[in-house]
């Protein structure tokens, strides 16, 4: 095992903080893009492409 100094294991809890900042990095960004999906703009060049593909 590796031997880590005790003055390095001082940061307990961190981890739950990181997860709770990737959790919600990752819901916006979720957020984000299903707006960005779901707008007119792109839902019509979806569309144009499955039709193209297709057609």
């Amino acid at each position: 095992m590796l031997n880590i100094p005790h003055h390095l294991k001082g940061d307990a809890g961190m981890n739950t903080a990181e997860y709770a900042v990737g959790t919600l990095a990752a819901v916006a960004f979720a957020g984000l893009l299903l707006k960005v999906v779901t707008s007119d703009t792109v839902r019509q060049a979806l569309i144009g492409m499955f039709e193209r593909a297709l057609g």
